[in-house]
């Protein structure tokens, strides 16, 4: 049975730390530039809708190190972009590729991408969630505090694609996380609710309130994404006036955080406005790790969903 990742709870907590603990032996291993055969004689398609330079490099990049071969198309050059349907589109590139990496507008249209695809389906990106890049981000989260259970880490902000996928993988990881959001900019209710299902078996937790300085108190990581996330550029006069000052996250918010707390985000970052440059560009900042680590990530994500339980005998080899 195929397994596609669209919006991270496709994951139980065993998987996922299955790929957090496949992606660091991959990024230990990269550093003796040993190569790999995993996806020898396998292809994927990558299709874009939207622009990318961190999910498309880091795939991209992942797929040949691995051994595979991808083929990357934009909007204009696929059919989809002249009224295809993703079924027919789906339908065909089943009959061609071994798996496909789908950076999309909508949401949906990667849900009907992956009803009629007989291959995996990863999402590179929707307007609704960002699992790839959450995945990095608790790589480097644990890398830094050799731990994910029982962490705080408070997302401060619009609450978007990347903060609905954080809240299932903060829940399949027994983190306790708290959102501050304006009440029109909130997570999606489904997502809450369903992580806090989650949480019940794993011991995270899922708190959404409107005070950044309450959600950031005693936090272990603090996280915030742009306010004007693509698709949402016509709002962004009303984005910003709702959403700054309150929710920058500046040095002086940052100071609720623990002593230790790093920052992370997961770029293209706007200065001035969802952060200060001087929290992205200071010594508690993270990114770099994060934008490194989505493509160990990358990694162990395309060997869980290919190659099933072979990617056992991968992780034991490593």
């Amino acid at each position: 049975m195929k397994k596609d990742f669209l919006t991270f709870a496709e994951l139980s907590p065993q998987e996922l730390q299955f790929v957090l603990g496949l992606s660091a032996k991959f990024k230990k291993r990269r550093k003796k530039m040993a190569p790999a055969s995993h996806l020898r004689m396998r292809t994927l398609a990558l299709l874009f809708q939207k622009q990318s330079t961190r999910t498309r490099l880091s795939f991209e990049v992942a797929i040949r190190e691995l051994g595979g071969e991808s083929v990357t198309l934009s909007m204009s050059e696929l059919q989809l972009g002249r009224g295809e349907t993703p079924e027919d589109t789906a339908a065909v590139l089943s009959r061609l590729v071994h798996g496909i990496i789908a950076r999309v507008n909508s949401h949906e249209e990667l849900v009907r991408l992956a009803s009629a695809s007989s291959v995996p389906v990863i999402n590179g990106l929707s307007d609704r969630f960002h699992p790839a890049q959450i995945l990095a981000d608790l790589l480097t989260l644990q890398e830094r505090k050799k731990r994910l259970r029982g962490l705080k880490v408070a997302w401060v902000g619009d609450g978007n694609n990347v903060c609905n996928s954080w809240l299932y993988g903060a829940a399949l990881s027994g983190i306790d996380f708290v959102v501050a959001a304006p009440r029109d900019y909130r997570p999606l209710e489904q997502a809450v609710r369903e992580a806090k299902s989650i949480g019940k078996s794993t011991g995270g937790t899922i708190t959404i309130l409107e005070d950044p300085i309450e959600a950031v108190r005693d936090a272990d990581c603090v996280v915030t994404d742009t306010f004007v996330s693509m698709g949402f550029e016509s709002d962004r006069e009303k984005r910003l006036s709702v959403l700054m000052p309150k929710y920058t996250v500046s040095e002086e918010l940052m100071s609720h955080a623990k002593r230790d707390a790093i920052f992370e985000h997961c770029m293209p970052a706007h200065r001035g406005e969802e952060v200060t440059s001087g929290v992205i560009d200071g010594p508690q900042s993270v990114v770099l790790d994060q934008a490194e680590n989505r493509l160990h990530t990358a990694k162990g994500l395309l060997c869980l969903v290919l190659l099933g339980k072979k990617a056992q005998a991968i992780a034991r080899s490593l």
